[in-house]
């Protein structure tokens, strides 16, 4: 079942990887804040949940993301930050095989390796490698926070109804219309426009 969720040229080099190591893992429904999660079991397995995810590239960083925790944790103990430099040699070293024109297209794929430089805890804080996955999507509907005008108003998945204001750093300040607390939005964030 995970495995048809990546791009097929990837299987080969991810079912090794699964191979070698009891893990169990678990597609979910859409969390919105996470796409991925791993954790060691009470009683000594290992856990990794991955959002049931349309977009097989998206899937299969978030699967070698969870996976480099599994190895990293393994290797060097639980008590290494858990996307401190440990982990990121150990994603660095996951994801080089895979950084193949047979498995991400080209956009993708350039900023991919771009990414993998120095990894952060999430590809969401990479607003050019999230549009360049989002665009090899077939869901040309989606809006995001950044392609809306400053003042306007939009829903997000939870049903919150925010007034869009001014770009600090790299996120949106906007007001929550019904209590008027101010939230940072992130630029990619998929909304719903309103009418005022």
């Amino acid at each position: 079942m995970v495995l048809e969720a990546i791009p097929p040229a990837a299987i080969p080099y991810v079912q090794g990887l699964l191979q070698q190591h009891e893990l169990q893992l678990k597609l979910t429904p859409k969390r919105h804040t996470k796409h991925g999660d791993y954790r060691k079991l009470p009683k000594g397995g290992h856990l990794i949940t991955l959002n049931q995810e349309a977009n097989p590239h998206r899937f299969l960083i978030t699967l070698i993301h969870e996976l480099a925790h599994y190895f990293a944790f393994s290797k060097f103990g639980y008590r290494i930050k858990p996307h401190g430099k440990e982990w990121k040699s150990t994603y660095k070293k996951l994801m080089l095989p895979l950084l193949h024109p047979t498995i991400f297209p080209p956009t993708v794929l350039q900023l991919l390796a771009r990414h993998m430089k120095n990894p952060k805890a999430s590809t969401d804080t990479d607003f050019d490698l999230v549009m360049a996955l989002a665009a090899t999507e077939s869901n040309a509907a989606t809006t995001y926070v950044f392609q809306l005008e400053e003042g306007a108003v939009f829903k997000i998945y939870n049903g919150k109804v925010f007034l869009k204001g001014k770009k600090r750093r790299k996120r949106f300040e906007c007001v929550e219309r019904d209590t008027k607390k101010i939230y940072l939005i992130s630029p990619h964030a998929e909304v719903v426009p309103l009418e005022g």
